[in-house]
């Protein structure tokens, strides 16, 4: 019988730096044992738990949390122009972009120093600088945490979407994802410069993936704060898209807000630019705040509660709806 610990402070384990405690914990190390850990643990309730990068913990929890901390990178097959790949859940994400820029394998460069695990990479469907996890996304492997059964799940089983996926709707709380397979660039033959910051950086040059990671580096740490230093989970709001006629009555009342491209007859707006116009950005609140370069970004400034951060993050929700009749979504978990 596995040994699960007990009365566990879980502030280790969330990016935010929250202190709040688990009933029961167990470092799942390897895959082949969760099935037992299960089944041992029926009837609690269960919590996953990866870089705990996307999680805003607001109470103690009295079931038990899973640390996926399965570790492993393996390629599966390869030809000419591409390799597939797969990878343990419980690899950290960064540490897996550096080893494609070792292989010089090509497609996660754009999105180098996105904080966590690759196990969770999929729920959210991270993205940045112009490329979503999606892209090269082949399949991942779940197990349903209810019927033990385990499955393979294919890009459209996926359902991706802006920062989102099955496992964040119709099938959220169903599965724990083991391992992911990725298909590569080798070598690497089609890079995306296009987004602003980058296109800026490089200007007609033609950048390595090795080029184009380092500067996605530069930008993300002039940006973004070190969770190590300063409690926070990137960006805590999803960018919001909105009806044409809608951003054209913005775009006259504030000609300078910028905006992506977006399906036919919506437009994608920064949040962090209407946070920023509400004069929150740098702002304090207790020990919650709002970074002060990045609006995007809520931050720990110390001592904060789960609950503060969750009420400086509403009363943002509330200054937008009404300044701008725009609905921001809540990038993080709440938990």
């Amino acid at each position: 019988m596995l040994k699960f610990e007990e009365n566990v402070s879980l502030k280790p384990y969330n990016t935010f730096g929250i202190e709040t405690q688990t009933k029961y914990f167990f470092k799942v190390e390897d895959a082949a044992d969760l099935k037992s850990i299960l089944t041992q643990a029926k009837p609690l309730p269960v919590r996953i738990f990866g870089g705990g990068s996307n999680l805003l913990l607001t109470q103690d929890f009295e079931g038990l949390s899973l640390l996926i901390a399965n570790k492993g990178i393996h390629v599966l097959e390869e030809n000419a122009t591409e390799v597939t790949v797969e990878v343990q859940a419980g690899e950290n994400w960064h540490d897996f972009v550096l080893w494609c820029l070792d292989q010089n394998y090509g497609g996660v460069e754009n999105l180098s120093l996105i904080p966590g695990s690759v196990g969770a990479a999929p729920i959210q469907n991270i993205g940045a600088y112009g490329v979503e996890l999606r892209s090269v996304f082949k399949s991942c492997t779940v197990l349903n945490i209810k019927t033990l059964e385990e499955a393979s799940l294919s890009r459209e089983e996926c359902q991706f979407a802006y920062r989102s996926s099955v496992f964040k709707t119709t099938e959220k709380g169903t599965y724990i994802i083991t391992s992911v397979c990725f298909t590569l660039q080798k070598p690497p033959h089609h890079t995306k410069i296009e987004y602003g910051p980058l296109k800026a950086h490089f200007k007609d040059s033609t950048p390595t993936i090795q080029e184009i990671a380092s500067a996605v580096i530069a930008i993300r740490e002039s940006k973004l704060p070190n969770p190590k230093i300063l409690g926070n989970s990137g960006s805590f709001f999803k960018n919001p898209v909105i009806a044409l006629t809608h951003f054209n009555r913005l775009k006259n009342q504030y000609p300078e807000l910028p905006s992506y491209p977006a399906p036919e007859g919506m437009v994608k707006i920064p949040a962090a630019w209407l946070i920023d116009a509400l004069g929150f950005k740098g702002s304090q609140y207790g020990g919650a705040g709002v970074h002060k370069n990045q609006a995007l970004v809520l931050v720990n400034l110390g001592g904060a509660t789960g609950n503060d951060i969750l009420k400086l993050a509403q009363k943002i929700q509330r200054a937008v709806e009404e300044a701008f009749q725009v609905s921001l979504e809540m990038e993080v978990n709440v938990l």
